[in-house]
């Protein structure tokens, strides 16, 4: 690549500006009928949207339908989907036997029986057996999931505080440190004890604050996914497991995203050993609960949380003082239907493996196009997110947490997306990137090149310096 010369900070901001402006005026002029659309929708949706993270400014891309690995827009532009719908939409947008599985459960089985039906123990049994957990209970999202996870937790420990941290992304309810600089959710500051990810002394040190008999659960995520694909090392997830099992509250493991990483989830990976087998059996880490969701209803809305017999009883309907669980749509034999599919004919643990695999060729690769400048990227195998800082640059893949990789350039952040756009790629304005499964190996080398050209063409605005 060459090396870079750095050019004097108002130079570079100047020119980043001046770009910037440029792509906003060529997406303008690129994407008329979306922003008619989007126009209307202002007048029945307050900003024209009902989800925030999809709303990118001046106005969003409208997407007419996908296919495949590709989606289209209204406007006549074809994409290659590497949001793959923040992880949920591992199978793209046509798989063909999700198709299938949903056309003849439709017509068979039917929409919403309003009643206990055999689909439920067939999914929930494959579910135990795939990720090592003796009782699962579904839910409709994974924020409804944690959600319930904290209330089994609290109902067990008869306790009430809940140890979490900066970062952390539980559900659109249970969002700590403001990852995207959107304001704080109205948690209640007497309930949740906040601690920078990744940082075992400070996690020590709130047991001991708070004292071990009122903390009833450690909430956390293997690989922090809103904060931008940061994994837990494995001294801060050990020192977790140790301070729960110590105090008695119970170690909640958040893979609403991270469990397509592995067969058996990311959690299997942690082994107490070298060489051990990658299933639950074998690992070193041991959550009381662990919370799924996204890719695991094949395409329709999904919850799921599990664990111990002894845990999860809490909510056994046949005791009397049990917690009462219990949503419309939780047991719908669409999903329930289309999860068992994905999960037994598509992505089986073989197909795990392969996946995770081809995301790290492509992250090494990304981040070969990327040495010495202020772009780097992080992740594990097919989950990775873009930076844009010289902090999270410096630090590379060892960064442990977003306090560490310190704040991103914006506006480089934006050009970057307005130009994947350009090069026929979907992507997140904050840099997420999750593979969709059959997506053809090429377009990891257009992506790569992509990438490379964006380098090379601001290379004096991107240097890293030493």
């Amino acid at each position: 690549m060459g090396s870079l010369h750095p050019m004097p900070p108002s130079s570079r901001d100047a020119t980043i500006s001046e770009a910037l402006q440029a792509a906003l005026a060529r997406y303008t002029k690129r994407n008329p009928e979306s922003l008619r659309l989007h126009e209307s929708a202002l007048l029945s949706l307050p900003g024209g949207n009902t989800r925030s993270l999809l709303h990118d400014a001046p106005f969003p891309t409208l997407m007419a339908r996908g296919q495949g690995h590709t989606l289209y827009s209204v406007d006549g532009h074809a994409y290659t989907d590497l949001v793959g719908e923040l992880t949920a939409g591992l199978f793209g947008h046509s798989h063909p036997v999700l198709l299938q599985t949903l056309a003849d459960t439709a017509r068979e089985v039917g929409l919403s029986l309003g009643a206990t039906n055999p689909l439920e123990a067939r999914y929930a049994g494959l579910l135990c057996e795939r990720f090592g957990v003796e009782r699962v209970r579904f839910t409709n999202s994974g924020t409804e999931a944690n959600l319930h996870a904290l209330a089994a937790a609290r109902k067990f420990t008869g306790r009430r505080k809940v140890v979490v941290f900066t970062g952390g992304y539980h559900g659109g309810v249970l969002t700590f440190g403001a990852p995207y600089g959107q304001a704080e959710n109205n948690v209640d500051q007497d309930t949740f004890v906040l601690v920078e990810y990744n940082d075992c002394e400070g996690l020590v040190q709130a047991f001991g604050r708070e004292g071990e008999d009122s903390i009833a659960a450690v909430l956390v995520e293997p690989m922090q996914g809103s904060a931008g694909f940061i994994p837990a090392t494995r001294e801060f997830l050990e020192t977790i497991q140790e301070q729960c099992a110590q105090s008695g509250a119970v170690f909640i493991l958040d893979e609403v995203m991270t469990s397509r990483l592995a067969p058996a989830g990311l959690q299997s990976t942690f082994r107490p050993q070298a060489g051990a087998e990658s299933n639950n059996s074998a690992a070193a880490i041991r959550p009381g609960l662990t919370t799924f969701g996204k890719y695991l209803g094949g395409g329709m809305p999904f919850g799921a949380f599990g664990g111990s017999a002894e845990i999860m009883g809490v909510y056994d309907p046949r005791k009397a003082d049990s917690l009462f669980h219990s949503g419309t749509f939780q047991n719908n034999t669409l999903m329930l239907a289309m999860g068992h599919a994905a999960l037994s004919q598509v992505y089986t643990p073989e197909k795990a493996l392969a996946h995770s695999e081809r995301g790290e060729r492509l992250r090494a690769r990304l981040a070969a196009a990327t040495r010495d400048t202020v772009l780097s990227v992080t992740g594990i195998g097919s989950l990775m997110c873009m930076h844009f800082g010289a902090g999270w640059a410096r630090l590379g893949s060892v960064v442990k947490s977003k306090e560490q990789g310190g704040p991103e350039d914006e506006d480089l952040k934006t050009l970057f997306w307005l130009e994947m756009l350009e090069c026929g790629f979907w992507v997140q304005r904050r840099g997420s990137i999750a593979l969709i499964l059959e997506m053809p190996l090429e377009e990891d080398d257009k992506f790569v090149e992509a990438v490379t050209r964006f380098v090379e063409k601001y290379r004096e605005c991107l240097a890293l310096e030493v």
